[in-house]
């Protein structure tokens, strides 16, 4: 069985000395070995740290993806993902979603050629997404109760919605000939998922009441499940009030911070504005507009600060800052009993449909939450008071003459 190749790594070739004159030929130096091939690095035996520099420039430049126009038949789709992640890397707004999804997309699309893009490849794609959405939730540890739903195509349309734009840069760019289009599956029904105020107030309670237990090892009472004095969803607590009352994304909650630093979204408490998009990151299509703070939120936030609730960030578990409260939100949901599909994102959607109930302008509204106001008519224009009111008012009999 042949030896596994060794892949590029330094050598370094030793003086060469004549033998018949006894005089030095060559000195020693630093080579790249690859396969077969002896390749110069042009640094003597004491330079290794420009030998270093010299093996990871070749590295890189043998695996960078070719940027010429070649027939689609030719091109990796691996190459083109690299290429828009390159390319695009700066402008998007949550790296840890995005480097998700063109992991997932590389996984199963690496080594087919962008000539296999087809709407069957695409509909694969999505029954492949859905499989692993399936396995997963059998094998996780905290399943939720009642009859699970079907997984839909959503994740799958998001992460071809990527690819998409992948092919788009590339062909934009002049690197490839031929049309290429990616097929995705039909948008699923906007969620239309929003808490009551009693429903927030019993999420809340739960979150700040909510007790860890653990089962007793020793003493009179091993082998009982009791409760601690630790409360592990006073974070998510913070994190609900900040959604409901600013309407932000989550990724902006979670980076809420009352001091500013790269990739921190700076609370101002002394004006009581939130400057939503973090430090360090480029404005995009998500748009993350400063925010004024409501006053009985703003009251809620300097008394973290001032007892110490708060350190670097506003929503923080064991004195660091959280990427994601999905699973623990998860656990408070479940506690508080709430139907349907409630997410942090459905945070959101409440604080825009409050807005709504509560008669606030849409142009108003769209700018404290960062949408168009085509955006909040559409999706939740039926909630304001004026919705159709005319409509209403054509039925009311005419006073007669």
């Amino acid at each position: 069985m042949p030896r596994p190749a060794k892949g590029a790594r330094l050598w370094l070739r030793k003086e060469r000395i004549d033998k018949r004159t006894g005089k030095r030929i060559a000195n020693a130096a630093w080579f790249i070995l690859d396969g077969g091939e002896h390749i110069p690095t042009g640094c003597a035996a004491g330079e290794i740290e420009q030998a270093e520099k010299r093996l990871k420039e070749y590295i890189a430049e043998k695996y960078r993806p070719e940027r010429r126009e070649r027939d689609i038949e030719r091109i990796d789709i691996a190459d083109v993902l690299s290429i828009y992640d390159d390319d695009t890397r700066q402008r998007q707004a949550n790296l840890r979603t995005f480097d998700q999804r063109l992991s997932r997309l590389a996984e199963w699309w690496g080594g087919k050629m962008l000539s296999d893009v087809t709407g069957e490849s695409c509909r694969a794609y999505v029954e492949h997404r859905r499989a692993v959405e399936l396995q997963r939730r059998a094998t996780a540890k905290h399943r939720p109760k009642g009859t699970p739903t079907a997984p839909t195509a959503g994740g799958a349309r998001r992460d071809l919605e990527d690819l998409r734009a992948a092919v788009n840069h590339h062909a934009k760019q002049g690197l490839h000939r031929g049309v290429v289009k990616v097929a995705l599956p039909e948008k699923g029904t906007a969620r239309d998922r929003w808490l009551t105020r009693d429903e927030a107030a019993r999420l809340l309670w739960v979150c700040w009441r909510a007790r860890e237990e653990q089962k007793r090892h020793r003493g009179p009472d091993t082998g009982k499940v009791l409760p601690t004095d630790k409360r592990p969803l006073r974070h998510v607590a913070r994190f609900i009030l900040l959604g409901l009352y600013t309407g932000s994304r989550a990724a902006a909650l979670a980076a809420a911070s009352p001091s500013k630093a790269i990739g921190r979204s700076y609370v101002d408490l002394d004006r009581g504005i939130f400057y939503r998009l973090a430090e360090g990151k480029k404005a995009t299509n998500k748009r993350q507009p400063p925010v004024p703070i409501p006053p009985h939120l703003l009251a809620h936030m300097r008394r973290w600060q001032a007892k110490g609730i708060a350190g670097e960030h506003f929503v923080q578990w064991n004195g660091k800052p959280v990427i994601s409260v999905k699973t623990a939100f998860g656990t408070a949901v479940e506690k508080a009993g709430l139907d349907g599909k409630v997410t942090p994102h459905t945070l959101r959607h409440t604080a825009a449909t409050w807005l709504m109930q509560n008669g606030v302008p849409i142009w108003t509204a769209a700018g404290f939450l960062g949408m168009s106001p085509e955006m909040v008519e559409r999706t939740y224009g039926h909630h304001h008071p004026d919705y159709l009111a005319e409509a209403v008012r054509g039925f009311k009999p005419k006073k007669s003459a």
